[in-house]
């Protein structure tokens, strides 16, 4: 009960407000200067902002909380004009107080909390978070001389307002992280994953969660596991390195290994494509190695040497090219059929639909993956 919970809810009218969008705010529990009391009400509001001015707010006694009876089983506290016991402090004040004060300090350097929250929400909800991180009680819990601390050492290492808001929107669980959590994380990205001063903000910047990840029980255990299976510059991959070698890497070794390669084979396509260890089994591999095996009739040889497939997308890319070199009756290279732009694409399909294709061991029949990374999209 002494904690400040604040959850939103999302709901439609569906009487009478023609589907007016309402917000909830339930559950916040706070004591006054005198008791506990359960504040629950329902306004229609339209953004996070409105919340956040109520929250700041001073003046409490407005018609827009309604305040039950007080429960009789509630401890009761000393008044702060009261003259007995004048050197006990009212607690919960205090924290609220606190409270406020974090709110007011992140606003001013630009970051809307309750905006955050929400967006962090709409993403759980999606799926796109695979545990849920409830970000409003750690910056409760932490000390604001921390945050402020924390806040001061990451903007002191280049990065601009607008970076540093991006990353609390990507990655809010920072706000309650200390200096001596943060400090390790460019220690070993420095020195372990040899990563060069000057790109340690792109690093961050396109990878924030890097920042919130203990370095002795995930960064230097992916680390180890990444140069075990002969991927040497992780530096030019330092995104996987947030990444669990057992809840993410290993199945999708696994499920390769399960389609008919071997473990060799396996490591060679990661080692070539790290980015195969980011990509979803269920929205990417599956139906994607289905469509290759199934309806373009492809061998195994063409995904080991040409990774890359798992890249493009499935009905904006690999489909419909399919299908044209269906229609023309002819049989290209993976990399030919879907690392070329679309001009570029639609005239080599129309040479080779009109003519007929060079042999195998002509100069200009070639199916190396290399001879490709240069062809201009």
């Amino acid at each position: 009960m002494e904690a400040i919970l604040l959850r939103f809810y999302t709901t439609t009218d569906g009487g009478g407000g023609g589907g007016t969008s309402r917000r909830t705010i339930s559950q916040i529990h706070m004591m006054t200067s005198t008791h506990f009391y359960f504040y629950n009400t329902t306004t229609n509001i339209k953004n996070s902002r409105l919340i956040h001015s109520r929250i700041l707010s001073s003046s409490s006694s407005k018609t827009l909380i309604s305040i039950p009876q007080k429960p009789s089983h509630f401890p009761k506290f000393v008044d702060d004009d009261s003259n007995e016991n004048p050197q006990i402090a009212n607690p919960t004040t205090s924290r609220i107080d606190i409270f406020r004060e974090k709110l007011l300090y992140l606003d001013s350097i630009g970051i809307d909390i309750f905006s955050i929250l929400k967006q962090q929400e709409e993403e759980q909800n999606d799926g796109k978070y695979e545990e849920e991180f409830n970000t409003l009680n750690l910056i409760v819990s932490s000390s604001l001389d921390d945050m402020k601390s924390t806040i001061d050492f990451i903007r002191s290492m280049g990065f601009s307002s607008i970076e540093f808001r991006r990353i609390c929107g990507m990655c809010p669980e920072i706000l309650a992280f200390k200096v001596s959590e943060v400090i390790p994380v460019f220690t070993f990205l420095l020195r372990e994953a040899k990563v060069m001063g000057s790109d340690i903000r792109k690093v961050i910047n396109r990878r924030p969660r890097l920042l919130v990840c203990n370095v002795e029980k995930r960064l230097r255990p992916t680390l180890y596991f990444l140069q075990s299976i002969g991927i040497a510059e992780v530096h030019k991959h330092t995104s996987l390195l947030s990444c669990s070698v057992e809840d993410k890497f290993i199945p999708r070794i696994e499920y390769l290994e399960n389609i008919g390669f071997t473990n060799a084979d396996a490591l060679s396509m990661l080692r070539r494509f790290p980015q195969l260890f980011c990509y979803s089994l269920k929205n990417n591999f599956e139906p994607k190695f289905d469509y290759f095996y199934r309806e373009m009739g492809r061998d195994l040889k063409e995904l080991k040497e040409f990774p890359q497939y798992f890249s493009f997308s499935l009905e904006n890319r690999i489909k419909p090219r399919h299908l044209c070199c269906v229609e023309k009756d002819v049989h290209f290279p993976l990399p030919v059929m879907l690392k070329t732009c679309d001009t570029q694409f639609s005239d080599t399909l129309e040479v080779c639909g009109s003519s007929s294709l060079p042999l195998r061991t002509s100069p200009l029949w070639c199916t190396s993956t290399d001879s490709y990374n240069s062809i201009p999209c």
